[in-house]
């Protein structure tokens, strides 16, 4: 007779794929292991798309070329996500100096962390603080000034794939979009607690979008009927419902659109991104050393403004002796290989030496 600890103890079988290729997140178990599954995990990046629960690092030689990490300098990647800028800056050390990696993200943050160390990174060249990137400067007055700064603005695929997670309007799960879920307001609560006039404020400003007014119309209007907007479903069916007058032939593509836009301006919002950003160039050149080089890559043209008007100003007035007069952009082949790469920008500046 089998005791209720035995059964406690049952092992349960994990969940297999369902056909040739799965198609439902927590089915893909094997693209969420590289480091056994690696075939799999080449045949998924061989047809161009990102394996689930894995992150492919944007415009990595770019950073490189531009950092000149030596060995023995000490760095600070302002925001850790999968770890594919870290070690790769962490080989340029060569054992020697020291990289500080932050992140708010408690769940994917403890896995990254997991596996630097299995890589052989200890404590003495890399250091993790679960800190938002807007308080460098708590950082720098713990680790020193940093010789080479990188700011990767844009969300991680592990967290945009995950459908507990919220960030995608394409699968179906609860409206989160918090890049820490432990704290703050989830998207579903923020837009119980908004005004319709605030939302559309939002969309305008958050994400450009040209259709604020119907979308925010149709989805306080729901709201008011008392049917729910707790689901990336419900808010997709929103826009898509906000949007049915379009002509046939460009309301597909117009949906998909709008519907990254509703998510990301949500995103921005709920994450306080433009306040952390805005906090994060204030602080910037108090942490740098003299000679310090920092490289930025932002995903939206409202965080680009932002990081374009800063480092002009600080060359303006002498801060910064040399800024990325244009954008450099991830090759033709990088966007081929890694579609989510296509909109990244990236900015780059170096401390003066005075």
């Amino acid at each position: 007779m089998e005791t209720s600890n035995n059964k406690d103890k049952e092992h349960k079988r994990r969940v297999h794929y369902s056909g040739k290729y799965p198609r439902r997140f927590e089915e893909k178990y094997k693209e969420h292991s590289p480091e056994k599954y690696q075939d799999i995990v080449e045949h998924v990046i061989a047809k161009e798309s990102t394996p689930a629960g894995m992150h492919i690092s944007i415009m990595v030689q770019e950073i490189l070329d531009f950092l000149q990490i030596k060995p023995g300098q000490r760095g600070l990647d302002c925001t850790l996500g999968y770890g594919g800028h870290t070690r790769k800056m962490l080989e340029c050390l060569q054992g020697k100096g020291c990289i500080y990696g932050l992140d708010i993200d408690p769940i994917e943050s403890e896995k990254t962390v997991a596996r630097l160390r299995d890589a052989g990174y200890g404590e003495d060249v890399f250091q993790f603080r679960l800190i938002n990137f807007a308080n460098i400067d708590k950082v720098s007055e713990e680790a020193g000034r940093f010789d080479f700064v990188l700011a990767d603005l844009g969300v991680s695929s592990m967290q945009i794939d995950n459908p507990e997670r919220g960030f995608s309007y394409k699968t179906d799960g609860p409206l989160d979009l918090r890049l820490d879920p432990t704290h703050g307001e989830s998207a579903a609560e923020r837009l119980h607690a908004i005004t319709r006039d605030e939302f559309a404020g939002m969309l305008i400003e958050n994400s450009d979008e040209p259709y604020a007014e119907e979308i925010a119309d149709k989805v306080f209007n729901l709201i008011r009927k008392g049917k729910p907007m707790n689901t990336t479903n419900e808010l997709r069916q929103a826009v898509e419902e906000a949007l049915w007058k379009l002509p046939k032939d460009e309301k597909d593509l117009m949906v998909k659109k709008s519907c990254a836009r509703v998510f990301q301006a949500l995103r921005i919002d709920v994450n306080s991104e433009f306040e952390v950003l805005y906090s994060f160039l204030e602080k910037l050149p108090e942490i740098l050393t003299p000679g310090g080089r920092v490289a930025i890559l932002t995903f939206h043209s409202g965080e680009d403004r932002l990081v374009k008007k800063a480092f002009k100003e600080y060359y303006k007035n002498g801060i910064f002796n040399d800024i990325s007069t244009d954008v450099i952009r991830p090759s033709a082949e990088e966007c081929r290989i890694n579609p989510r790469s296509k909109s990244t920008k990236m900015r780059w500046a170096v401390m003066s030496d005075q």
